[in-house]
């Protein structure tokens, strides 16, 4: 905040997230030395709060399974404090690997870069239950960014959504397998629409019964500290409601393994190797 008032940038803390500034008018970030310098990234504060909630902590093993330019991976790389491992998914190797820039310019030494062929790529079959927190930014309708981006509207064909739709739930279910027992599985999207939301939440627990949803609030006041402005299990922050875009947070928890029985098996344990093999 120092930095930008040297600037003559008028800016302030954002109202939700505990890390971010809101900066007035349209200012040319990328010249400024406290950006050039990785103090700052310009993200917005919806996706902070998305990051945040995934709650990853210093020494696990996270995936950011869409990470894209990598926006939400720095985050999740200063949570955890350069302290255990992350690996930073997308089918786009191209942005992916131009995330490697920002990586640097902020110091973050933890991340592991990875181009995918598809959702399903051999990769994730092998490492299989390996994973404290699993991220899936999912490809959506981007109905969220529309007050930034509003003639995206006039770019989302009815035909979209049902595609969206279909695809969202198979990357779901091909990185359901990456969480180990007793890690996370944290679902988001800037959409707006339901059936891109609680809907793909509430059809992928249907047909996951070792899964269980987390309320969204219980994380938020551990990880943030307040009270959760949104109400019911999951988060769904509006433009209106909350100046942000519109962004959907739904947290899932893989059950852990049961105790062994007398025989030495185990009783509704989630086998991350049979999983693997059935996809």
């Amino acid at each position: 905040l120092e930095a930008l008032a040297a600037a003559d940038i008028k800016a302030a803390p954002t109202n939700l997230s505990p890390l971010g500034i809101r900066v007035e008018g349209r200012p040319p970030m990328g010249a400024l030395k406290c950006f050039q310098d990785g103090l700052i990234e310009v993200q917005d504060e919806g996706s902070q709060l998305a990051a945040l909630l995934v709650d990853a902590r210093p020494g696990q093993r996270v995936v950011d399974f869409c990470a894209g330019a990598g926006g939400k991976t720095l985050a999740i790389a200063a949570a955890m404090k350069n302290k255990g491992k992350i690996v930073a998914c997308d089918t786009l190797k191209g942005r992916v690997e131009r995330a490697g820039d920002r990586l640097k310019r902020a110091g973050a030494f933890n991340v592991e870069r990875k181009g995918l062929e598809s959702e399903r790529d051999p990769w994730v079959k092998r490492h299989a239950g390996s994973f404290d927190r699993v991220l899936v930014d999912a490809p959506c309708s981007g109905t969220g960014t529309w007050r930034r981006n509003p003639d995206a509207k006039w770019r989302l064909e009815r035909e979209d959504l049902p595609r969206l739709v279909a695809l969202q739930a198979s990357i779901l279910d091909s990185a359901q397998r990456l969480v180990k027992p007793g890690g996370r599985l944290v679902y988001a999207t800037c959409s707006l629409l339901g059936e891109e939301n609680d809907g793909q939440v509430d059809a992928f627990l249907a047909s996951h019964p070792d899964f269980t949803r987390i309320p969204v609030a219980d994380v938020w006041r551990e990880v943030i500290g307040t009270d959760c402005p949104a109400e019911g299990p999951t988060l769904s922050l509006t433009p209106l409601r909350h100046g942000t875009d519109g962004f959907f947070v739904a947290i899932m928890e893989r059950k852990a393994a049961m105790p062994a029985t007398e025989s030495g098996g185990s009783q509704d344990a989630p086998n991350p190797a049979v999983d693997a093999d059935q996809a």
